[in-house]
């Protein structure tokens, strides 16, 4: 992964790698590896995700609500 320092501005160089790097999910990965998580708790969070996953696939696919006034 590459950041290209742009006009000594070093600080916008390291936003962008944070944010490239939050992206891909890296840190999350790293945070997994560095601790030990019982099958129980990775079911746990694997079935959480899902839902999270879910609903928001539903909210965008559901037609949003009119204004009350056309309900009538």
């Amino acid at each position: 992964m590459k950041v290209e320092v742009r006009h000594g501005n070093v600080e916008q160089a390291l936003r962008i790698l944070k944010r490239k790097i939050a992206k891909e999910g890296l840190m999350r990965r790293l945070k997994e590896i560095e601790h030990y998580e019982k099958p129980c708790q990775k079911r746990i969070r694997k079935n959480a995700q899902n839902v999270k996953n879910v609903r928001k696939a539903e909210s965008k696919t559901r037609l949003k609500p009119r204004s009350r006034r056309n309900y009538y």
